[in-house]
C-alpha cells in the first residue's frame, strides 16, 4: 500500500517526536532520584502499561509465541534501549540537555556510519560529504568542551545500535516492546529492591515523586504508539525529517530554559552537524523520487 502525507498523519508523527522533544523538562522534574532508579522504575512502568494494552486489545498471544532467537534479539535491544534511557536521563539531570540533543541530531550519521562498517553500504557522494561534516563538527565540538562529546556519542551509538536491532527482530512495535522490558525487569525490580531495602529508594518519599515515577510509563509508551499509527501513514521521507524535532526542542530547552553554555564554538559545531544533515536529508530526499519515478516509468512500460 502506497503510503500518503495525510494530515492526521503527519499531525500523529509531529505528536510522538514533539513528546519525544518534551522529554528533557520531563525528566528534569525527576533529578530527585538516581538516574539508575528512574530508568529501573522506567522499565517496570512501561512493561505495565504495554501488557495492559496488549490484554485489552487482545494481542497478548503475540509475547507467548517469541521463539528463543527472537528473545536474544530483544536482549540486546532491550540492553542497548537501557543504556541510552540512563545515560539520557544522567544528561538531562546534570546539565547536559545540550550535548544529549547533539547525540540525536548525530543519530542519522551514526546509523550510516553503522552501514558502511558491519554491512559494507555503499554510500554516495553526498552521505560521504555528510559523515566528513560530522566527523569535523565532533571534532570541533571536542575541542569546545575540552573532552570528546562523550553523552551525546553514547546516545546517538546506544540509540543506532538500538535501531539495527529493531529492523531486523520479527515482531510488531507493542510486543517488541513488552519483550524488552521482560528481558530487563528483573535487573529493574532488584535495582528497585536494594534500592528500599538500603533506604535510598525516592518513590515513595512524596506522593508528587510517586506520580512522577509511576507517569514514566504512559509517557513513554504514548509516543510509541502514535509513531506506530504515523509509520503506516506518512512516506519515510517526511518521518525523516520530522524526527528532527526532538533534538532542536530539546536543544532549545537547554539554551532557552536551562541557560546551558553556547559559546561561539559549540555554535560552530552544530552548525556543521546542521550543515552535515541537510546534505544527508536532501541527498535521501532527491533518491527517493527518483526512485519512485524509475518506478513509475518501469510500470508504465510493462504496461505497454
Amino acid at each position: 500500500m502506497q503510503r500518503s502525507s495525510s494530515p492526521p498523519g503527519v499531525v500523529f508523527g509531529a505528536g510522538a517526536y514533539l513528546i519525544w522533544g518534551s522529554f528533557a523538562a520531563f525528566f528534569g522534574l525527576l533529578s530527585f532520584a538516581s538516574p539508575a532508579e528512574v530508568v529501573a522504575q522506567r522499565i517496570v512502568w512501561t512493561l505495565v502499561v504495554v501488557l495492559l494494552v496488549l490484554t485489552l486489545t487482545g494481542r497478548l498471544g503475540a509475547v507467548r509465541g517469541i521463539d528463543a532467537r527472537t528473545w536474544r534479539m530483544a536482549a540486546a535491544a532491550s540492553a542497548a534501549l537501557s543504556l541510552n534511557w540512563g545515560v539520557y536521563v544522567l544528561g538531562v539531570t546534570t546539565g547536559h540537555i545540550v550535548e544529549c540533543a547533539l547525540g540525536y541530531f548525530i543519530n542519522p550519521l551514526v546509523t550510516v556510519a553503522i552501514g558502511v562498517l558491519l554491512f559494507r553500504e555503499r554510500l554516495t557522494r553526498a552521505q560521504w560529504a555528510a559523515l566528513g561534516l560530522g566527523a569535523l563538527a565532533v571534532v570541533v565540538l571536542t575541542v569546545d568542551y575540552g573532552r570528546p562529546p562523550v553523552i551525546a556519542l553514547i546516545l546517538a551509538g546506544s540509540f543506532a545500535a538500538y535501531g539495527l536491532v529493531k529492523k531486523v527482530i520479527r515482531l510488531d512495535a507493542l510486543p517488541g516492546i513488552a519483550a524488552e522490558g521482560i528481558v530487563a525487569v528483573p535487573f529493574a525490580l532488584a535495582l528497585l529492591l536494594v534500592l528500599m531495602a538500603t533506604g535510598r529508594s525516592e518513590m515513595t518519599s512524596s506522593p508528587a515523586h510517586f506520580g512522577l515515577m509511576l507517569a514514566t510509563g504512559p509517557v513513554t509508551l504514548l509516543p510509541l504508539l502514535l509513531f506506530a499509527v504515523a509509520a503506516k501513514r506518512v512516506p519515510l521521507s517526511t518521518m525523516g525529517i520530522l524526527q528532527y524535532l526532538t533534538p532542536a526542542l530539546q536543544m532549545a530547552w537547554g539554551v532557552a530554559v536551562m541557560h546551558e553554555p553556547m559559546p561561539a564554538s559549540r555554535w560552530a559545531g552544530f552548525a556543521l552537524i546542521w550543515t552535515a544533515l541537510a546534505v544527508f536529508t536532501t541527498d535521501a530526499l532527491l533518491r527517493g523520487r527518483r526512485g519512485r519515478a524509475l518506478s513509475v516509468a518501469e510500470a508504465e512500460a510493462a504496461a505497454l
